[in-house]
């Protein structure tokens, strides 16, 4: 039988190493966390804020005196009112809505003035209902518009100047 090929077993040194090797993962690992450090800051997201031009400097165009911006003030107790004229919170939207659509699109602009001391949840009432009556743009505001109405009187006449006491 020479010409049969005897198998050969080859012993293993030493017994298997089952151990993982950690040092790859690791550098695999640190890696990862160097590229999220790099990355994360180029991730933030911005909210977008229509803030006016301030390269120009011209003079804004004055507001045409015939027409009248709405403004609905919120008092602390709940109460609406529109220019200054009290509606009763169920007339709201219907009243809004009419006076809106006596507007051009583009001119379908409301602001709002609340309290200090208005609840939150009514001033968001009070911006629904004014969306639901066709405004296209809602504005907080801290005064009243030059050209807002105020019982009867425009806001353009300045008041006159107090009475020196003696």
């Amino acid at each position: 039988m020479a010409g049969r090929k005897q198998r050969q077993w080859v012993k293993p040194q030493a017994q298997p190493n089952s151990e993982i090797n950690v040092t790859p993962l690791v550098d695999v690992v640190l890696v990862l966390l160097i590229i999220f450090m790099v990355v994360t800051p180029l991730l933030e997201k911005d909210i977008v804020v229509r803030v006016p031009d301030t390269e120009v400097e011209q003079e804004p165009t004055p507001p045409d005196p015939n027409d009248q911006q709405l403004v609905v003030q919120l008092d602390k107790d709940g109460g609406y009112s529109i220019n200054t004229e009290k509606i009763a919170p169920a007339d709201y939207v219907t009243r809004l809505k009419r006076m809106l659509a006596a507007k051009k699109a583009d001119d379908k602009v409301v602001f709002f003035m609340a309290d200090d001391a208005t609840n939150y949840g009514r001033l968001i009432t009070a911006l629904d209902g004014a969306k639901a009556a066709g405004a296209k743009v809602l504005g907080m505001a801290t005064e009243l518009p030059q050209n807002a109405i105020i019982q009867g009187t425009s806001v353009d006449t300045p008041s006159p100047p107090p009475a020196p006491t003696p």
